[in-house]
């Protein structure tokens, strides 16, 4: 009998030690995905150093601090790394529970833009100041909106009905309109499209889709002839088309035409750190923010532009593994989202400084300067990790 007894004993015990072993093995601790973070850090390095580089020589005449840019990125750097802790802790099938009061928040932010609150620079209101520190609202309701349509779609298990469809494209569009009015027509594509990406791998039908696009070409054309935007804007979104036109040179083509020469005087290696000519003399406006891609290329050449394009194909690439992966639709629709983000604002961005794409002052993932669009980049990565570990 206490044979018989032991035996169960040990038996009970060794079951348990396998239970145990089997849930440590799959514990989502041990399944950080390190390559998604050591590509975001490094694109964040590369950003450092080409923002310290960038503002070196106008600080230098001003006799100011020349670390002051890149000390307030650090600062939000370190913001950005928690912020990336806590979305990858939080079980993201937890946030259909928040998605509600997370997009509530971020399109009260949009409309506080809108109000005496916001702070207009060069044409466009899309600052809050909070004391030391500007926000942007815009790319937190990128995040925000993602969560909320993410969540939405998944309720519907893949097979979205009509309200469900025009819930979404409500919750895509209110962001959107918020953001044109600013006006930020660049940032406005980007709800346009992840509203396209989300409804493709959440299961709407295609005639619904077709129908989407349909209106947005239209609303397009519409707002494109129309008095919505501003002469000077629509200047600048198809000088492009133009950039060599010497009519064009000091006007709407002058961004386009500096950013061509810098990237162009590069070559294969680059000038050299600190040793470019259009970075130092701050030919090419906004160097440091939506054009920082022309640093790049002039002081590391092409070298350097095709590293920081494969540490983006990086993290696309683990995007889509993780989405492809995931446990369920919640986790593919946040991964995808977060993809499409970042394969649009990488194309737009170094688009428009390669003169292929209208200049509309959307800044580089992780490498611009700007603390609000750091912080809600590494959440994104966050959101991966998230995903990523809770796979089983």
């Amino acid at each position: 009998m206490t044979r018989s007894y032991d035996g169960d004993r040990q038996h009970r015990m060794m079951r348990e030690s396998i239970q145990q072993r089997w849930m440590d093995a799959y514990a989502p601790s041990r399944h950080i995905d390190i390559v998604v973070v050591l590509a975001a850090l490094a694109l964040t390095g590369i950003g450092l150093v080409a923002i310290f580089s960038a503002k070196l020589h106008s600080l230098n005449l001003q006799g100011l601090p020349t670390t002051l840019y890149i000390s307030r990125q650090l600062i939000a750097l370190g913001v950005a790394l928690v912020a990336m802790v806590v979305a990858a802790a939080i079980d993201y099938r937890r946030l259909a529970s928040y998605a509600v009061a997370i997009y509530l928040v971020a399109i009260v932010l949009l409309v506080a833009v809108l109000t005496p609150l916001g702070t207009q620079v060069g044409g466009s209101q899309r600052w809050l100041v909070l004391g030391f520190f500007q926000l942007q609202p815009s790319e937190i309701a990128k995040i925000a909106t993602l969560i909320a349509i993410a969540a939405l779609l998944s309720q519907a298990r893949g097979n979205p009905g009509p309200g469900e469809i025009l819930l979404g494209i409500a919750l895509g569009s209110v962001p959107l309109l918020l953001v044109f009015a600013q006006p930020d027509l660049g940032t406005s594509i980007v709800f346009a499209w992840l509203l396209a990406v989300l409804f493709l791998v959440g299961g709407v039908a295609a005639r619904w889709l077709f129908g989407l696009v349909s209106v947005s070409m239209v609303g397009l054309v519409y707002v494109l002839q129309s008095d919505v935007i501003q002469e000077y804007q629509l200047r600048r979104l198809t000088a492009f088309l133009d950039a060599g036109n010497p009519a064009l040179a000091q006007g709407a083509a002058f961004h386009t035409r500096q950013s061509l020469i810098a990237i162009g005087s590069g070559q294969l290696s680059g000038k050299g750190l600190f040793q470019g000519t259009q970075t130092a003399l701050a030919y090419v406006p906004e160097n440091h923010t939506d054009f920082i891609f022309t640093v790049i290329g002039e002081e590391f050449g092409f070298v350097g532009t095709a590293a920081v394009v494969g540490l983006f194909g990086v993290i696309v690439w683990r995007a889509l593994s993780i989405a492809t992966h995931a446990k369920d639709l919640m986790g593919t629709l946040l991964a995808t989202g977060v993809a499409g983000i970042l394969l649009l604002q990488v194309f737009i961005n170094i688009g428009m400084t390669i003169g292929i794409m209208p200049v509309t002052g959307i800044p580089l993932p992780f490498v611009s300067f700007g603390g609000t669009s750091l912080i809600v980049w590494f959440t994104m990565v966050g959101l991966l990790l998230n995903v990523h570990m809770r796979r089983f």
